[in-house]
């Protein structure tokens, strides 16, 4: 019955041991997020709340003084449902919930103020814009209460969640459980600064890799990389350093793609930075700095604003193309005996598979469970297929792959294994395309064109390693252009 006394001393600490337990204890990346969300709409509905009752008894006094028969009609309801989602769609739109974890108060505050203003604009001229107009003078100073609430709430709420974290981190209750590849002079030196200066990192040990020389305690060594997937399930690892005493490009990227399908950071000392293609964040861990290969240079609004891209364009173009996609499976039913739809298994983000759909181009049974590379002139192609490649119609079907978050509009074309593991041979970097989803179009494709060698499609990736390193949206949109001209031309093949 304490429950319902609101005298009784155990309810700040029931609801202090819920809030730790839900929010501290199990603060992974998921409730975490759940919490952010729960904040801003609380927020958002606070705002409201206050700016309605600015407009009621501020606003509205004003004009009912000025003109007595006219009172504004403001529908309650729908403005604590729509505002809300309004403000969620705009904060996701930020970037601001791709990684809260990790968030700078500066990011923050500017990210909380960018999202403010133009919740403010826009919502403010959608839902006011039928007022009585009185004077002008009263729509500035709303349009600026509305932006002051919006702006200093939401961002009241998330620095309280910020210092929440970071009063966690101090405390270990909760942590980001780090591994540091090496065993090395390097590796203890690492450890060292991990233990005394990044207080958010708990070193849960060193895994051994061979030909490495052993200056770390025994008992602090907890695996090997060979069973490198069992360390990090086993002690549930966010963070992966690479720090060794000595190295080559071909057994660094051999570490990557080990570890690039168990969706952790990895990072490197920085003797290794001059390896690598370039174009990665650098951020300090103690004193020392670090290279994080699996963060992107694409800052984290574009990134959001591709994601959502990818889902508007694809429906829009399935919509526009659904005469064309119907009739093609039509025909192709017609043109030889056989399946409409192609599924091929290839490897994407994070190195793991996903079966590719695409109109089927050649004859069934073709490859005979032999992976084949095609060419211009291959003679497995059927007539219609040879048409449907050349403006590259067989590869509409993928926009269902975007819709279910494989691929994007734009990225890397995605590859089988069996063609992986013969490019990591020669370029052992292809394990960075692993970062982002694959594409239906990129400037690889666009310069090579279909891959008949293992040379071309070595080639092709140097393209798409520079799109890695230049990615942004108004590149994204450069290459859409010039894959809108090669369709039209029929530069497929």
């Amino acid at each position: 019955m304490f429950f319902f006394d609101a005298s009784n001393k155990k309810i700040p600490y029931l609801c202090r041991c819920a809030y730790n337990a839900f929010f501290l204890v199990r603060m992974d990346k998921r409730s975490l997020l759940i919490k952010f969300i729960l904040f801003d709409v609380l927020a958002a509905l606070i705002v409201w709340l206050l700016f309605m009752v600015f407009r009621k008894t501020v606003v509205d006094t004003q004009i009912f003084h000025t003109v007595r028969i006219f009172i504004p009609n403001y529908d309650f309801v729908s403005g604590f449902v729509f505002f809300p989602l309004s403000c969620l769609f705009v904060h996701s739109l930020s970037g601001f919930y791709r990684r809260p974890e990790r968030q700078t108060k500066t990011v923050a505050i500017m990210t909380t103020f960018v999202s403010s203003l133009i919740v403010s604009i826009v919502i403010f001229f959608v839902l006011m814009i039928d007022d009585i107009v009185v004077s002008y003078e009263y729509y500035y100073y709303s349009l600026l209460v509305l932006f002051s609430l919006m702006f200093f709430v939401t961002l009241t709420f998330r620095l309280y969640q910020y210092f929440q974290i970071r009063k966690a981190f101090r405390s270990k209750r909760w942590t980001i459980n780090t591994l540091i590849i090496g065993t090395g002079k390097k590796a203890l030196k690492m450890a060292q600064e991990i233990e005394q200066n990044a207080e958010e990192y708990t070193l849960k040990g060193f895994v051994h890799v061979d030909n490495q020389p052993g200056e770390v305690p025994r008992d602090q060594v907890i695996g090997y990389m060979n069973g490198i997937g069992e360390v990090i399930s086993k002690y549930d690892i966010k963070d992966v350093i690479i720090s060794l005493d000595t190295t080559d490009e071909h057994q660094l990227f051999r570490l990557i793609n080990a570890m690039y399908s168990y969706e952790v950071d990895i990072r490197f000392t920085p003797r290794l930075y001059e390896i690598l293609t370039g174009g990665s964040r650098i951020r300090m861990m103690g004193t020392s700095p670090l290279v994080n290969i699996t963060n992107l240079n694409m800052p984290d609004w574009q990134f959001s604003i591709k994601r959502y891209f990818d889902i508007v364009f694809s429906l829009i173009l399935i919509l526009l193309s659904a005469p064309v996609l119907v009739y093609f499976m039509i025909k192709i039913k017609a043109d030889s005996p056989g399946p409409v739809f192609y599924l091929q298994e290839r490897v994407g983000y994070l190195g793991k598979s996903f079966n590719i759909i695409k109109f089927r181009t050649m004859y069934d049974g073709s490859e005979n469970g032999v992976p084949q590379l095609s060419s211009a002139n291959d003679e497995r192609i059927t007539p219609l297929g040879r048409m449907m490649r050349k403006y590259r119609i067989d590869e509409l079907p993928q926009l269902i792959n975007i819709l279910k978050g494989d691929m994007s509009v734009v990225g890397p074309r995605p590859e089988r294994r069996f063609f992986i593991d013969q490019i990591i041979e020669e370029a052992p970097y292809y394990c960075l395309l692993y970062k982002i989803r694959p594409g239906l179009t990129s400037w690889g494709p666009i310069r090579i064109g279909y891959s008949d060698t293992i040379e071309k499609m070595i080639e092709r990736l140097n393209y798409d390693i520079i799109y890695l390193d230049n990615m942004s949206l108004m590149n994204d949109f450069k290459i859409l252009a010039q894959t809108v001209e090669i369709v039209f031309k029929g530069k497929g093949i």
